[in-house]
């Protein structure tokens, strides 16, 4: 045998895990954690993950809209059998300090019925559901899903063919796969419908087979399989790597200006035949104050 040590100690490492029986569920496995982590209550924040990007004070508030008819959501659902990025997103969003996310999902039903119920004076006095109480969102947040692969086979597969070291080099090669993902946010004006932030984030990992190097397709027994880190976990990755870039460009936010007439005037690139632009901002992009035109008084009839 060319490797008897090497061949020795998986062979003795598969036995042992066939031996082994299942143990009690633990609470907080790093395993099933991602990079969003901890908790967050008020402007609090719990083990949140050192690499987050955070605000000494909120910009305003935020609310999260997930585009559920999108190719990537359905890929999400079917394929990898993953559910909204919406909850872990909110959860990153607070930990930060940047925004104070307002609900407008599942939970928003649930509010409006509270307050149909105190409409119809089946509350208990005190309750306090009245209206006015409402937070306006300043800001809606999209999450976008631009690439999604999982398992893409990796390099060396040209040197299994060879004997010796280079086969089994070859082999540990052609046994690495990657998952990669790449992702944005894209932030906008509640009121203006204006975008004013849109940031791309990346991650990836990589996956190794041990158990087919040795033994072959259905030697290693377990150990035969991927790893599989979930491809959730990749995508929350990016997310993360999207929100850090969104937050340091926030830092450093000037508004756009349309010199001379402001948003939605006409703007500058001008087509032969259309309306002149309109002159309702001063220079600088700064609203100019309207004058009503005089009023004109027919002559009356005597």
């Amino acid at each position: 045998m060319k490797y008897p040590l090497l061949t020795t100690a998986f062979v003795s490492l598969t036995g042992l895990l066939g031996g082994c029986v299942a143990t009690v569920p633990t609470i907080g496995s790093e395993a099933a954690s991602t990079v969003v982590t901890g908790s967050t209550a008020g402007a609090g924040a719990q083990g949140a993950n050192t690499a987050l990007e955070k605000c000494a004070s909120p910009l305003g508030t935020v609310a999260l809209v997930e585009e559920t008819s999108a190719d990537w959501y359905r890929l999400f659902t079917t394929e990898y059998k993953l559910g909204s990025t919406v909850p872990v997103l909110r959860l990153m969003i607070q930990q930060s300090n940047c925004f104070i996310v307002v609900e407008r999902g599942r939970a928003f039903a649930n509010m409006e019925r509270e307050r149909a119920i105190a409409a119809s004076g089946q509350g208990r006095t005190g309750s306090n559901m009245g209206g006015g109480q409402m937070v306006a969102a300043d800001y809606s947040m999209t999450p976008e899903v631009l690439v999604s692969a999982r398992g893409t086979r990796g390099g060396g597969g040209g040197l299994a063919g060879f004997g010796g070291a280079l086969g089994i080099l070859g082999a540990v090669a052609g046994g690495i796969r990657t998952n990669e993902a790449s992702t944005m946010l894209m932030l906008t004006d509640n009121r203006s419908g204006v975008q004013v932030s849109a940031s791309q984030g990346s991650s990836a990992n990589t996956d190794f087979s041990v158990g087919a190097v040795l033994f072959g397709g259905g030697g290693g027994g377990g150990m035969s399989g991927y790893t599989n880190t979930p491809q959730g976990k990749v995508v929350i990755a990016a997310f993360t790597d999207s929100y850090n870039q969104m937050v340091k460009a926030l830092r450093a936010y000037k508004p756009q200006t349309v010199q001379g007439q402001g948003l939605g005037g006409g703007g500058k690139l001008a087509v032969d035949g259309a309306a002149p632009p309109s002159q309702t901002s001063a220079p600088g992009g700064v609203p100019a104050r309207r004058v009503a035109p005089a009023a004109t008084t027919a002559p009356v009839k005597k």
